[in-house]
């Protein structure tokens, strides 16, 4: 089974861009069907789900989220990673990254990102 490990900045200051990564142990990004996905947890609300990128490359987004989201991979670090710009302080959560291969899904450990001047 993978792991994964998410990293990246605790504070983030309004209008700037958040850049995640999540570094993955125990499999290949590339393997067929695996699906690699950002989820997020403001504080005191549901889980949110934000986007994906496939084995394949292939992208897609929260209808919510999209005009702001981007999700890349690096293959030859077996990292995928997030972007989301023009952050506000309702961007503040818990930011997860999961994977999904033949629906046994494995969760990161999650990282706090604040969002403050």
């Amino acid at each position: 089974q993978v792991q994964l490990q998410a990293s990246g900045p605790g504070l983030v200051k309004p209008s700037q861009t958040l850049s995640l990564t999540c570094t993955v142990s125990g499999g290949s990004i590339t393997t067929s069907y695996y699906a690699w996905s950002w989820i997020r947890q403001p504080p005191g609300k549901g889980l949110e789900w934000m986007g994906v990128i496939h084995y394949d490359g292939s992208t897609y987004y929260s209808p919510s989220l999209k005009s702001r989201t981007s999700i890349s991979r690096d293959t030859s670090k077996n990292q995928f990673s997030l972007q989301l710009s023009s952050e506000t302080p309702e961007d503040t959560a818990v930011y997860y990254c999961y994977s999904d291969y033949v629906l046994v899904g494995s969760w990161g450990q999650g990282t706090q990102v604040t969002v403050s001047s």
